[in-house]
């Protein structure tokens, strides 16, 4: 359905937050075959463009749908797909490529470092702009919380957010079966901190917790193990289903783009018009800075206060 949101297919729709529409539905077949034929011939398209402070900003289409991205026979080619846009982009002259939704998936790419190393000589920056993605859930926690409980805790983010947590002297329950993951983390703390790292095994451990960090999906059963007024703060992409009457949810990491920028026709998934994820805006802080390095594989915590400063400089806000 939200292959048809694209400004080629609706135009006027795509100019909306998306969301399924009955106009969807007769077209359902012809999309669903246009898939697979893109899925056999086509190759990375441009989808759309704007502009801001004379830098041209383009967002180029994987012609790949989200399933397809947890089919494991789908990987290699996946990957190709991204590789040629990358070096495409790099003969053109583009200064900064980010990755963006599932084309920086660990298990895909180690999150653009496999990239980085089989061709390393690329003037492109490529830049999975998950630090800027840390910065905004951790800002969106406040000051003076103490405990926090965390899923998908050792993943790229979730590892990011705890460390980052433990220095600001927070408890972080850490939901994870591996002792070695989670040791391997906690040893990365500082020894003064490295004792508000936690170790659970099992959603009941945060029953008294008010704060959750959602990095992997939580089921109905496993949400009402909250206490009522928690706030879910999540990562996890799709979105967890929002049961619980009694809590607030989060919606993913999101920014609004400076009120200068032009020609912004089309909004980005459900997100309202001049809204980006927040993966999306930090590859367009790289732009601006001028930052010469790749922003690949494992985030580094050091650089979250600096790339959420850089942020706000340059006029993103919080949504």
């Amino acid at each position: 359905m939200s292959s048809m949101h694209a400004p080629f297919v609706f135009r006027s729709l795509s100019s909306w937050p998306f969301t399924t529409t009955l106009i969807f539905f007769p077209s359902w077949p012809f999309s669903f075959l246009v898939m697979l034929i893109m899925w056999a011939k086509s190759k990375t398209f441009l989808y759309t463009f704007c502009h801001l402070r004379g830098k041209l900003l383009q967002t180029w289409g994987v012609p790949r749908y989200g399933f397809m991205y947890f089919l494991p026979f789908a990987k290699d080619d996946i990957n190709n797909q991204i590789e040629e846009a990358i070096c495409m982009a790099d003969r053109i002259g583009v200064k900064v490529l980010s990755l963006a939704a599932l084309n920086k998936n660990e298990g895909l790419n180690g999150g653009g470092k496999l990239f980085v190393m089989k061709h390393p000589d690329l003037k492109v920056r490529v830049v999975h702009g998950n630090t800027l993605t840390a910065a905004v859930i951790l800002n969106e926690i406040p000051i003076d919380i103490k405990e926090v409980f965390l899923t998908g805790a050792t993943s790229k983010l979730g590892r990011a957010i705890a460390l980052y947590l433990a220095r600001r002297k927070v408890r972080v329950l850490m939901l994870t079966q591996s002792t070695e993951r989670f040791k391997s983390i906690q040893q990365e703390a500082p020894l003064e901190n490295q004792n508000f790292l936690c170790q659970v095994t099992e959603f009941l451990a945060a029953k008294h917790c008010k704060t959750w960090i959602l990095g992997k999906w939580a089921l109905p059963r496993e949400q009402r193990w909250a206490p009522p007024g928690t706030h879910f703060l999540q990562f996890v992409v799709p979105p967890v289903f929002e049961i619980r009457k009694d809590c607030t949810y989060g919606k993913l990491a999101a920014m609004r783009l400076p009120d200068d920028v032009q020609g912004l026709g089309v909004c980005e998934y459900t997100l309202e018009r001049g809204a980006v994820h927040a993966c999306h805006a930090g590859g367009i802080v790289h732009l601006l800075e001028g930052w010469k390095h790749h922003e690949v594989g494992a985030i580094n915590v050091d650089d979250i206060d600096l790339v959420w400063e850089a942020a706000l400089r340059h006029g993103f806000k919080l949504i």
